[in-house]
C-alpha cells in the first residue's frame, strides 16, 4: 500500500472532492486545513504527495511549497489554482513545486499527477 496524501485546502468541498478522486484512484487522501496542519502532520506521518491550493489564508500554498522543500526536499509537492501560473510573482519558488494543477481538473489530471509523483 501507498503512503498516504495529504490534501491542503480551506475549502471543504474542494478537499472532500480530492480525497474522493484519490479513493477512486486508489490512494488514501488526508486532509489538512492550512498550512499550519499541514506542517503538523507531515512532523507526525509519512505521505507520499502534498497537493496544496494556491490560496488559503494564513499560509498561501507557495509559502507552504518552500517550508516543506526547506527540510523534506524528497516529499513532491503539487500545486492547484484556479489562476494561470504565470501570473504567479514568485517564479523562482513556484519552480520549486513538482507539480502544478489549474482548476478546474479531471480526474485524469490527478492520475497522471499521482503516476509522475509517486
Amino acid at each position: 500500500m501507498t503512503k498516504p496524501v495529504l490534501i491542503v485546502d480551506d475549502n471543504p468541498n474542494m478537499a472532500t472532492l480530492l480525497v474522493e478522486m484519490l479513493e477512486a484512484l486508489d490512494y488514501q487522501g488526508i486532509i489538512a486545513r492550512d498550512g499550519k496542519e499541514a506542517l503538523e502532520k507531515i512532523g507526525e506521518q509519512d505521505f507520499s504527495l502534498v497537493i496544496t491550493d494556491f490560496r488559503m489564508p494564513n499560509m498561501t500554498g507557495i509559502e507552504l511549497l518552500d517550508k516543506i522543500k526547506e527540510h523534506r526536499t524528497d516529499l513532491p509537492v503539487a500545486v492547484i489554482s484556479g489562476y494561470n501560473i504565470e501570473e504567479f510573482e514568485d517564479k523562482e519558488l513556484i519552480q520549486k513545486a513538482d507539480g502544478f494543477l489549474g482548476k478546474p481538473f479531471m480526474i485524469a489530471e490527478i492520475q497522471n499527477l499521482l503516476t509522475s509523483l509517486t
